[in-house]
């Protein structure tokens, strides 16, 4: 398995288990605080979508990297499993060639782009992570533990003969 592969198989591992992780915020959370991790987990997967559309020379229909509305958890978590099944599957079929292909498209800003196949999955991974990190924080000081966000655990959890010696 690719790395890609195996980044993007964290991806949706992690944003499921995030997803868990805010539906057990109880009635004595913070409304608002609920509501930024709603906006964080929102704007992360309309970000996917975006670059989903670069990837695939599509015209994505956003425009801002945020929606003015906020979906419910439940159709946001469905949103987000299916887009990360996409890139699961669209990793998968990617040759070197494929990854070192430039794609020119243009931000929401409305600036132009130009990055490689390969540079464009990269920053979904990271900025997904690094949004997951937000949403963790805010689960913290509602008094949730956040779920371990580790590409590590990740890997020992769904392949546990990584831990034979």
């Amino acid at each position: 398995m690719s790395v890609l592969a195996s980044l993007f198989g964290y991806k949706s591992w992690s944003d499921a288990e995030l997803f868990s992780a805010v539906e057990t915020l109880g009635p004595d959370a913070d409304p608002d605080q609920r509501h930024n991790a709603m906006r964080i987990l929102n704007h992360i997967h309309v970000v996917d979508k975006i670059f989903a559309g670069h990837l695939q020379g599509q015209a994505h229909g956003f425009a801002a990297t945020n929606t003015p509305e906020t979906p419910s958890l439940a159709e946001l978590s469905w949103a987000s499993q299916e887009t990360d099944n996409w890139f699961i599957q669209h990793v998968a079929t990617l040759t070197a060639q494929d990854l070192a292909q430039e794609i020119s498209f243009t931000f929401t800003d409305g600036d132009a782009g130009r990055m490689t196949r390969e540079e464009l999955l990269m920053h979904v991974i990271a900025h997904g992570t690094y949004h997951r990190g937000a949403v963790g924080r805010i689960l913290f000081n509602q008094s949730v533990a956040p779920p371990r966000d580790l590409f590590t655990r990740f890997l020992h959890t769904t392949q546990p003969q990584r831990r034979a010696a």
